[in-house]
């Protein structure tokens, strides 16, 4: 059976968004992210009420965003498996705040959901389909797919269950304690023979 790899982006490969915005705007409520909330929609809609309340512009969350990098290490274990499987990202971002850290990664394969934006100021977000990264992993093992996934937060228990192989990774405080069925790794390397001994390689 064909395998194809799904990992998470934001605490992956590439450093939380929302956690740079906090540190530019001083504001530190928007330091929570799916590590800390469960709920994705409740956490995006205070997320938009604060944006809002303090008149913070889509340009300069772009602003932000332009002067992170991607996680170290996170290229050349992109490129590593992109030589021996099919991988897509499948994150909670947004088609406006991703490519940056695209250019960075090569270009690899992002699915992600949209965001309404008027006048430089985000209204709301639209996403791809309900428990999209779930969905996503349902969709290709309905392909004929061996799915394996990678995560760090609440928002990708649903996937990582899913998936016939799921391992949490750099994982959010109490996540592997709560999840003992699914592996918990720290560092590229042992995630890279982890995909491959679950892939059967």
């Amino acid at each position: 059976m064909q395998r194809i790899i799904a990992l998470d982006m934001e605490g992956v490969v590439t450093p939380e968004i929302w956690i740079a915005v906090a540190s530019r705007t001083g504001i530190s409520e928007l330091q929570l992210t799916t590590r800390d909330e469960p709920d994705y929609q409740k956490l995006m809609d205070r997320r938009i009420a604060i944006l809002d309340e303090h008149k913070i512009p889509l340009s300069l969350i772009n602003d932000v965003i332009s002067e992170l990098d991607v996680l170290e290490g996170s290229r050349a274990f992109l490129d590593g498996l992109r030589r021996k499987y099919p991988v897509v990202l499948l994150s909670d971002t947004f088609v406006q705040f991703a490519n940056h850290f695209m250019t960075q990664l090569g270009y690899p394969h992002l699915l992600c959901h949209r965001l309404v934006v008027e006048a430089d100021q985000i209204t709301r977000f639209v996403p791809r389909v309900e428990d999209a990264k779930r969905r996503a992993v349902l969709g290709y093992q309905e392909l004929g797919y061996h799915v394996t996934t990678v995560g760090d937060s609440h928002n990708d228990i649903s996937m990582l269950q899913q998936a016939e192989a799921g391992c949490l990774f750099r994982a959010a405080p109490g996540l592997p304690d709560k999840y003992p069925d699914l592996v918990s790794l720290e560092a590229y390397d042992e995630l890279t023979e982890w995909i491959d001994f679950s892939a059967g390689n």
